[in-house]
C-alpha cells in the first residue's frame, strides 16, 4: 500500500477496504492487517477518523507521489547534479560492468578453486579458537593484528620465501589496499609522488589515492619496471610500488639487474619500496622467485602478500611486513585508525599455517592451477585460433588473451567484457588497468577457480561472444 501510494495507484483522500475486507481477500488474519493500517498511521500515510473508513492523506506532496519516466526533469526544474562525484565516475568508468547472480562458467581473475580448500578441516580450527577463546580473542587485539598469527607468518616467510622478520613487523590487514594506503600515509606526505607500474592494478592507484598521493604510471617492458624510465618522467617520486616476481596483468618478471638498480635508489634517496608479492607463491617451472625484500640491506622495502587469493576471497585477510624503522611509528598510528583486519579467522589461520596445512594446500594447488593453466593453452589453441592470442605464463593464476592484428582494429575489450558477462562469462579488461591514454586491449582469464572439465566449453562460449561482439560470422554462418 505504501509503494502504491508513492506511485499515484491510490491518490490522495481515497477511502481504503475495511480490514475485514482486506483480511478475507488476503486470506490473512486480521490483525495483520490491523498492524499495517497502524504503521501506515503513525508513518502519515493514511488517516483515520472516527466513524469512518481510513483513506489516503490528502495533503502528501504532489512531487513525491510520481514516478520518473525518463532522464529528463519536467520543465521548468533544475536540473539535478548526477548521484555521484565526478572521482566516483571516474571508478566506475574503470569497473567492469556487474555480472548476473549465480556461479559463472568461468574466468574469474583472482579467484582460487572453492573446492580445494580444506573447508571441513578450517571449521575445526575455527570451532577449536572459538570454543574456550584466550585473552587476546576476547579482549582488545594489538593493532597490528593476532600475535599467533605474525608469529606464524613470520616463520613461514623464513622457510618459504626466503627472507626473516621480526614478528612484531608484520601487520595484518584486508587486503592490498588497506596495507598500501596505511604505508603511504607513514613515509609519504600528502601530495607526494609514487611510481605505480603501467599497466597495473587499480587497487594501487585507489590505496595511493586514499592517502593523497599521486600515482605516476611507469610503463613498463620486458624486464619489468625500468627505474631509468621512472627518474626520466618524475624524478620527485618517494615511493615505488611494484610486483617484481609476476607483474599484474602481464606476468612480467623485474631483472635482478634492475631489482638492484631499484634497491640501490632508494638506498640512496632514502626512498621507498612497496613489494606486492600477491601471487608469487604459484610458479610453475622451478621454485618460486625470491623476493626483493630478501635482497633489501638498508630497510627500505615494504613487503605485501594476501591468504585471499591462495586461500578463499571472503577470509579478507593480507598482511604487510615493514621494514624496522617503521614499526614504532606504525602501531601508534594504527592504534588511533579503527579500520582493521576482522579478528575473526585469524587465530584458526595462525593454526593453519604453524601446523602445516597452508604448506601442504599450496603443494596440491600448485599442481591443480598447472594443469588448468595447461588445459586452457590447449583450448585456447584449438578454438580461439585467429581470434586471440594467449601466451603462456609460467606462474600466477591467470593468463593474457591478446586480439590478433587481423582482428585488433574491431576488438574493444570492454564490450567484450560485457558480452561475456551476459554469456556467464567473467573476464577483465586488460585496458582498464591502463592510467594513461595509451591502452593495449586484451582479456585477463583466471583459470584458477576454473575447474580442468569447464575450460574447453568455456573456451568455446568465449569464442562466439569475440565473434560476436566484433561482428564476425560465427562458426557455419555465412558472410
Amino acid at each position: 500500500m505504501r509503494r502504491a501510494i508513492l506511485d499515484g495507484r491510490l491518490k490522495p483522500g481515497t477511502r481504503l477496504p475495511s480490514s475485514r475486507l482486506m483480511a478475507q481477500d488476503l486470506d490473512c488474519a486480521r490483525g495483520t492487517v490491523v498492524l499495517a493500517f497502524d504503521q501506515l498511521v503513525a508513518e502519515g500515510y493514511v488517516v483515520s477518523q472516527a466513524g469512518s473508513a481510513m483513506s489516503v492523506a490528502a495533503d502528501l506532496p504532489d512531487e513525491m507521489l510520481t514516478v520518473p519516466r525518463s532522464g529528463t526533469p519536467p520543465q521548468g526544474k533544475t536540473v539535478a547534479r548526477p548521484a555521484v562525484a565526478r572521482r566516483a565516475r571516474a571508478l566506475l568508468a574503470e569497473s567492469p560492468a556487474p555480472v548476473s547472480a549465480g556461479p559463472p562458467l568461468a574466468f574469474p581473475t583472482g579467484q582460487p578453486d572453492r573446492e580445494a580448500f580444506p573447508f571441513a578441516l578450517w571449521a575445526k580450527l575455527l570451532e577449536r579458537e572459538w570454543r574456550r577463546p584466550g585473552v587476546e580473542a576476547a579482549s582488545a587485539v594489538h593493532p597490528f593484528g593476532h600475535t599467533g598469527l605474525r608469529e606464524a607468518i613470520a616463520a613461514y616467510l623464513g622457510v618459504a620465501r626466503g627472507f626473516t622478520c621480526d614478528p612484531g613487523s608484520v601487520v595484518v590487514t584486508t587486503g592490498i589496499r588497506h596495507g598500501l594506503a596505511l604505508f603511504a600515509e607513514v613515509v609519504l606526505d600528502a601530495g607526494d609522488t609514487a611510481w605505480v607500474e603501467e599497466p597495473g592494478f587499480i587497487g594501487v592507484r585507489d590505496a595511493l589515492a586514499t592517502s593523497g598521493v599521486r600515482a605516476a604510471p611507469v610503463a613498463i617492458d620486458g624486464s619489468g619496471f625500468s627505474l631509468e624510465t621512472a627518474l626520466a618522467q618524475v624524478p620527485e617520486a618517494r615511493l615505488a610500488v611494484v610486483a617484481p616476481a609476476h607483474h599484474f596483468p602481464l606476468g612480467t618478471v623485474l631483472s635482478l639487474q634492475r631489482r638492484l638498480e631499484l634497491l640501490s635508489w632508494a638506498e640512496r634517496t632514502k626512498g621507498w619500496i612497496a613489494e606486492d608479492d600477491f601471487d608469487g607463491e604459484y610458479r610453475y617451472s622451478g621454485r618460486p622467485l625470491p623476493p626483493l625484500r630478501s635482497l633489501d640491506r638498508a630497510g627500505r622495502v615494504a613487503y605485501f602478500s594476501s591468504f585471499s587469493k591462495l586461500l578463499f576471497p571472503a577470509l579478507r585477510l593480507s598482511f604487510l611486513v615493514l621494514p624496522a624503522s617503521l614499526v614504532e611509528a606504525t602501531e601508534r598510528i594504527m592504534d588511533r585508525v579503527s579500520v582493521r583486519a576482522p579478528l575473526l579467522g585469524q587465530g584458526a589461520l595462525a593454526r593453519f599455517i604453524a601446523e602445516g596445512h597452508f604448506a601442504t594446500h599450496l603443494r596440491r594447488t600448485r599442481q591443480l592451477y598447472a594443469g588448468r593453466h595447461e588445459a586452457l593453452l590447449d583450448a585456447a589453441a584449438r578454438h580461439l585460433d585467429g581470434l586471440l592470442i594467449v601466451a603462456p605464463d609460467p606462474g600466477g593464476m591467470h593468463l593474457i588473451a591478446s586480439p590478433t592484428p587481423r582482428l585488433g582494429p574491431r576488438f574493444d575489450d570492454v564490450v567484450v567484457t560485457a558480452a561475456a558477462a551476459a554469456a556467464g562469462l567473467i573476464v577483465q579488461p586488460l585496458s582498464v588497468c591502463y592510467a594513461g591514454p595509451a591502452r593495449r586491449h586484451g582479456l585477463i582469464l583466471g583459470y584458477a577457480g576454473t575447474p580442468e572439465a569447464e575450460i574447453d566449453r568455456a573456451v568455446l562460449k568465449l569464442r562466439d561472444v569475440v565473434l560476436g561482439a566484433t561482428g564476425q560470422p560465427r562458426r557455419g554462418q555465412r558472410r
